[in-house]
């Protein structure tokens, strides 16, 4: 009798994977969107840099590449609450202007999505002041997730993030 129950089990299993088989990998129940407001630090010079560059381009700024490991916080000051970590590279991807190439993590610290991570990337006009990127995946709370980011120059040092995610 055990051994009719252990194989309807295993059975009904079995029909599940077949009628979708990535049922087992995607998260259980569809978390709500969110939206996240974050301001980031990118320091480039100074005793602590956040943003170091690693490669020089050929000629002029083009190729240039800067690793980033900055602070996201919850304000613009520097002494603003910690949430978490921008960590990834941007480089000059364009002959003729400043438009940047960025591929980073979103790494969350604190908060109701901390141990969470969004990956972002996309292209950077500087010389337009919105710009947007796109969430490709996370990790997480943000597993899968989709969505985009508007991003702003407030001074050389500090963006401001608005993300807008659907996990």
């Amino acid at each position: 009798m055990a051994c009719c129950k252990l194989s309807s089990m295993l059975l009904a299993i079995l029909a599940v994977l077949a009628a979708d088989p990535l049922a087992m990998m995607r998260p259980a129940a569809a978390a709500t969107p969110a939206h996240l407001h974050l301001y980031m630090h990118d320091v480039i010079g100074g005793k602590s840099p956040t943003a170091v560059l690693v490669i020089s381009g050929p000629r002029g700024s083009f190729g240039n590449t800067v690793v980033i490991d900055d602070k996201l916080t919850e304000g613009t000051s520097q002494s603003s609450a910690a949430v978490g970590r921008a960590q990834g590279y941007y480089m000059v991807a364009s002959v003729a202007n400043i438009e940047l190439m960025v591929n980073m993590n979103v790494v969350l610290t604190s908060g109701p999505y901390a141990g969470s991570s969004l990956a972002v990337l996309g292209r950077d006009d500087v010389n337009v002041p919105v710009r947007e990127l796109s969430v490709v995946g996370g990790t997480g709370q943000f597993r899968m997730a989709r969505g985009y980011v508007l991003w702003k120059t407030i001074t050389p040092e500090i963006l401001d993030l608005e993300i807008f995610v659907n996990p």
